[in-house]
């Protein structure tokens, strides 16, 4: 299964009409955060798949566009933020937005990061006696706690992420967020039995579902 994530940024050679010749073919689209809704709604009308998405910390309540449309939402994108869902035989799930820092929206204390955890439980639960395993994909806009993350306010990571990878045992959790402007920068960490990767600003990966 290859999927095409995305986060963070606007990649030019995606927003453009040789996406496909650039990404080859893909089965799902999934984005991390803080990317506008019509760079989205582009790659999902442009490949014609399956997509799933998560709110970054920056996320606007509406976007406007030119044709006197009022967007909420990347269109043809489903909001993945504590839900699961099966798609093609991956178990997916998702958690928004960044650590609170100010009183924007999208953001979150641990605190109520586990609160959302919580709610989320009788879908994983649902995972675990149907399929045999919890997860397959947690799609998130921040890292963990201490893996790819910095050390100022906005930019520090969940420490309720930590545990759910302990409980639940993803085999990934896919996070935005974190800009890399180095060519020697730590984007893939084994956590566990997790792969945590930075997929900024985006990524081409393969799994097994």
């Amino acid at each position: 299964m290859r999927i095409l994530t995305i986060s963070d940024k606007i990649v030019p050679s995606l927003y453009s009409a040789g996406i496909r010749s650039q990404i080859g073919d893909v089965d799902l689209i999934l984005s991390c955060g803080d990317l506008p809704y019509y760079y989205i709604d582009y790659i999902v009308s442009m490949l014609d798949k399956p997509a799933y998405f998560v709110y970054g910390n920056h996320a606007h309540v509406a976007e406007y566009w030119s044709n006197n449309t009022v967007m909420s939402a990347p269109g043809g994108a489903t909001n993945l933020h504590g839900r699961t869902f099966c798609e093609q035989g991956l178990l997916l799930a998702g958690l928004e937005g960044s650590i609170r820092y100010n009183r924007a929206p999208f953001q979150y204390t641990d605190g109520e990061m586990w609160g959302v955890i919580a709610r989320m439980i009788p879908g994983l639960l649902y995972n675990r006696m149907r399929y045999g395993r919890w997860l397959d994909v947690l799609v998130t806009h921040s890292p963990p706690k201490g893996i790819h993350d910095e050390t100022d306010r906005a930019h520090t990571g969940f420490k309720s992420f930590l545990a759910f990878m302990r409980y639940f045992r993803p085999r990934y959790l896919l996070h935005g967020h974190i800009h890399i402007y180095r060519n020697d920068a730590i984007t893939s960490t084994r956590y566990l039995e997790t792969d945590v990767m930075n997929v900024y600003p985006y990524r081409i990966l393969e799994i097994d579902p």
